[in-house]
C-alpha cells in the first residue's frame, strides 16, 4: 500500500516521501495516528500545495527541540540503587527512573525518548541520549550510586 508520510518515521522514511508499506501497518498505525495519508492523486496534489505550511510547522518544532536540547545538554542526574560488591546492580536502571529524576529537576521528557543504549547495569557515570526530535538529540549524565 502506498502512503505519503506526514512526519518522519524511523525505519520507514522521511516526511513527504511516498513509500510502500504493508497494509496492516498503514491501516492500524500510520493512518489512525495521522502520520500518513493514502497516496491517491488527489492527496498527492493536496500535500504538495500544503508543503510550505507543513515545512514551517516542522521547522518551528525543530527550533523548539534545539532550544530544549541546549537547556538539558550536560545535565547530571543521580540515582541510588542496590548493588553487589562488584558494583553490579540488582536489576537495571529504567527510562522511567531517569524520567522521574529529570522531572524532579524541572525537566519534562517522555520516557520513550530516553535511550539507555543496552541498559545501565553497573555503578558509575553513564552517558544517556535523549531524542527530542528526529534530528535533535541531547546527552545527559546518569550517575548511579550504591544504596546505603
Amino acid at each position: 500500500m502506498k502512503v505519503i508520510l506526514l512526519s518522519d518515521q524511523r525505519h520507514t522514511g522521511r516526511r513527504g516521501e511516498i513509500v510502500e508499506v504493508k497494509p496492516g501497518f498503514a491501516r492500524n498505525y500510520l493512518l489512525p495516528r495521522g502520520l500518513a495519508s493514502l497516496a491517491t492523486p488527489g492527496n498527492i496534489k493536496s500535500f504538495e500545495q500544503q508543503r510550505a505550511k507543513i515545512d514551517a510547522h516542522h521547522a518551528a518544532e525543530k527550533a523548539a527541540a534545539v532550544a530544549a536540547a541546549a537547556e538539558i545538554e550536560g545535565v547530571k542526574v543521580s540515582l541510588t540503587k542496590r548493588a553487589t560488591d562488584s558494583e553490579t546492580l540488582y536489576g537495571s536502571v529504567s527510562p522511567t527512573e531517569v524520567e522521574e529524576a529529570l522531572s524532579a529537576k524541572g525537566i519534562t521528557v517522555d520516557r520513550r525518548d530516553i535511550d539507555l543504549a543496552g541498559g545501565i547495569k553497573t555503578l558509575g557515570d553513564h552517558p544517556v541520549r535523549v531524542s527530542l526530535h528526529p534530528d535533535v538529540t541531547a546527552e545527559i549524565r546518569v550517575i548511579v550510586e550504591p544504596e546505603g
